[in-house]
């Protein structure tokens, strides 16, 4: 309702629908059209970008008329730009990126002027080497300090915070490097120092340049390929990033104009001089992407027919260029028949693969979502990796075999791989307790997911740049087992269900669900643990019921460790679980069990707020997790003897006494032994088990009293 109210739409960088990201943005954009629509509210879009060739097709697609289309020639900067292009014939990757070393260094010292300098590398290691280098030529020249524009004593205290020993070292002498195996701490002293013009150089990951705020005087883009592990070769750079690199060079009110140097692969360099001085054209890659929006606008009920999902895709950006570019979308002709012919057939093969996966239903020219469809789109994971877990999963799958599924999720593909990398992998997976199926060698995203995560549970110890890696990983594969909680739960399987709330927990904390719960705590090691549990210690419940001094003596920590453990367990949630079945004695077969289920946080807590204004949920307190996180719990109520779950809820608790009600469809005449669990999805240690233990009478023979019913009117 709230998008359905909005006026004004401001999409910013819009030439980025050529990209990886074009997809996703040409949805959303189409989609406000179509909303606007439907809905007639008049909408306003206000689309910002740089100089394409194609802007009327553009224009066109959000509805922008002629006299509203403003598209000027690369040129018209704010600070003019100077452009510089040089060729390098090595064609050995590595041995390139050596010979542009030197030119480099002469193109900071003839260029820049003691101004700020920005250098973008392919790589983390290059980006650290090229900072490395800059001062080796300084130092040759007896001018080791030459970046360095502050007093030594004066960033002293900014270095002292630096754990990467290279960056603090290049950082002494001016230079500092930006790659994304820093932590944030570490990247804001780099950006704080440049910003402040102490140090004269940075070198910057090209991965990095979307996000970069920072300017300079002289842009040097080393380099325009980088390697690609999921194609086993160097790729180019794509051609919105290098525009981006080069719009680093412009400081309005501080330079008259910016440079910029771009080495690349000589045979390259004609193509750069083409498309770096005229407006580039942008195309559409829908046609790649289009299950997963066609199957999240099937879940909200936008596309319900065969028409429907064709008369969408003539709002979206695609259609305009396939008449303007027909070889591109591997059109056969221009006429409306041919575009005609085309979108059915591409909507046709959509819907067909669609409907294969069971994410929809397809009835003559009907479509309807199915439970899949549903939870990939709430989830917003791809099409194949909920096929993937309806097709693998089990109601014997235990938590290794979670682990296996959980790693092949299409999602995963993106996960870089780096050359070289495959002997470290072979070493990591040695150290792992659980072997991972490697036949076809270790260089496989899904092979790295899958040791990254038990890494994560082992607490092992990687490198800056692994370590960034696994931290992206981390949030995507808990949202991925929420999916396949529910499309186990939807299949009523209660092992693996519990089994995937439990990897869930794992993954927030960092360790295995077989080690101490008090691993947990902060500053806990493995020994300690051992002693707290030959004490009588055994969990943190335990260790929040001993005396203070009795405490302090058994942990031996310093002050400050002390009181991170009582931040974690002042944060260690303990709720108080209390249900009621509705009416026990009038259950029949086929009737409605309604389960009154109400959870009481902190139960002791001497503060009671009736309304629960005061009451706060703290994030999940999680070292090794590295985004902030809310606590959430599923309710389940699930029959142990036969492995089936009854019915689940998920649930958040946003006051102290939050309450649930459970109900699901009474089995046929007996009595029966449920089980009501409570599972966090953060935490281990403080779920809950009870008995429900419910009779159920005879149900009521409908068939029968309608028969009785039609006799007697007869």
């Amino acid at each position: 309702s709230h998008v359905q109210t909005v006026s004004l739409f401001i999409c910013d960088e819009v030439h980025l629908i050529g990209g990886d990201v074009g997809p996703i943005l040409e949805v959303i954009v189409s989609r406000m059209r179509y909303i606007a629509a439907q809905t007639e509210n008049k909408i306003r879009i206000l689309a910002l970008g740089t100089s394409v060739a194609n802007a009327k097709d553009l224009g066109d697609w959000i509805g922008a008329s002629s006299s509203n289309l403003f598209n000027f020639h690369p040129n018209v900067r704010p600070v003019p730009l100077e452009i510089r292009i040089q060729g390098f014939g090595v064609n050995h990757f590595p041995s390139r990126m050596l010979a542009m070393s030197k030119p480099t260094y002469l193109s900071v010292k003839r260029l820049s002027g003691g101004k700020p300098v920005m250098i973008f590398a392919a790589s983390r290691k290059q980006a650290a080497r090229v900072s490395v280098e800059m001062i080796n030529f300084a130092s040759a020249e007896e001018d080791p300090k030459r970046y360095l524009h502050a007093d030594e004593k004066d960033i002293q205290d900014y270095l002292s915070q630096i754990t990467n020993d290279t960056l603090r070292s290049t950082l002494a002498s001016g230079v500092g490097f930006l790659h994304t195996g820093l932590t944030e701490k570490e990247k804001s002293i780099v950006m704080d120092l440049y910003n402040a013009e102490a140090i004269q150089i940075v070198v910057v990951e090209h991965k990095l340049c979307w996000g970069l705020t920072l300017s300079a005087h002289l842009v040097i883009i080393m380099g325009t390929q980088s390697y690609d592990g999921s194609e086993h070769r160097y790729v180019d750079y794509p051609i919105t990033s290098i525009v981006q690199m080069m719009g680093r060079a412009s400081r309005p009110l501080k330079d008259s104009n910016g440079k910029c140097s771009i080495f690349c692969y000589a045979p390259k360099k004609e193509f750069y001089k083409k498309f770096l001085y005229e407006p580039f054209p942008v195309e559409s890659h829908l046609d790649h992407m289009l299950h997963n929006h066609l199957n999240a606008e099937i879940g909200t009920k936008t596309i319900e027919g065969f028409q429907d999902a064709v008369d969408y895709l003539t709002w979206t950006f695609m259609y305009r260029r396939l008449t303007q570019n027909p070889n591109y979308y591997n059109l056969q002709g221009t006429s409306h028949r041919h575009l005609s012919d085309h979108l059915s057939e591409l909507t046709e093969s959509t819907l067909q693969d669609l409907e294969t996966s069971k994410c929809i239903s397809v009835d003559d020219m009907d479509l309807s979502p199915l439970n899949l469809g549903m939870i990939a789109s709430y989830y917003y994971i791809n099409y194949i990796t909920v096929e993937l877990f309806n097709s693998s999963l089990s109601k014997g799958t235990k938590m290794k075999g979670l682990l296996e599924i959980l790693s092949h999720s299409n999602e995963f593909e993106s996960i870089p791989l780096r050359q070289g990398e495959e002997r470290a992998l072979e070493r990591l997976a040695r150290r792992m307790p659980l072997k991972v199926r490697a036949d076809d060698g270790y260089h496989s995203p899904h092979i790295k997911a899958h040791l990254l995560l038990q890494s994560h549970f082992s607490r092992q110890g990687l490198s800056p740049t692994v370590q960034a890696d696994r931290d992206s990983l981390l949030p995507i594969a808990l949202r991925l087992l929420q999916a396949i909680v529910d499309v186990i739960s939807s299949a009523g399987w209660l092992e693996p269900a519990l089994a995937a709330m439990e990897l869930s927990q794992m993954i927030v904390q960092g360790m295995w669900s077989t080690e101490s719960t008090l691993l947990q705590i902060p500053h806990m090691t493995k020994d300690l643990a051992k002693k707290c549990s030959k004490a009588g210690i055994k969990n943190i419940f335990d260790l929040l019921d001993m005396e203070d001094d009795d405490r302090t003596n058994l942990l031996s920590m310093t002050a400050g460790q002390m009181d991170d453990v009582a931040t974690m367990c002042n944060t260690y949630p303990n709720i108080e679980l209390k249900y009621e079945v509705e009416d026990p004695d009038e259950i029949s077969a086929g009737g409605r069990v309604v389960v009154q289920v109400s959870l009481e946080r902190d139960p002791d807590d001497d503060e009671e707020d009736e309304d629960d204004g005061g009451f706060v949920m703290e994030p999940v307190y999680s070292k090794l997790y590295p985004k902030q996180k809310s606590e959430a719990w599923w309710l389940v109520v699930g029959d142990v003897k036969k492995n089936k779950l009854i019915s689940i809820k998920r649930v958040t608790m946003r006051k102290k006494v939050h309450n649930v009600r459970l109900d699901f469809i009474a089995p046929a005449e007996g009595e029966y032994d449920y089980k009501l669990y409570l599972m966090c999805d953060s935490y281990l240690g403080c779920d809950q088990e009870y008995g429900l233990k419910i009779k159920v009478a005879e149900g009521e023979e409908e068939d029968s009293d309608e028969d009785e019913d039609e006799d007697s009117e007869s």
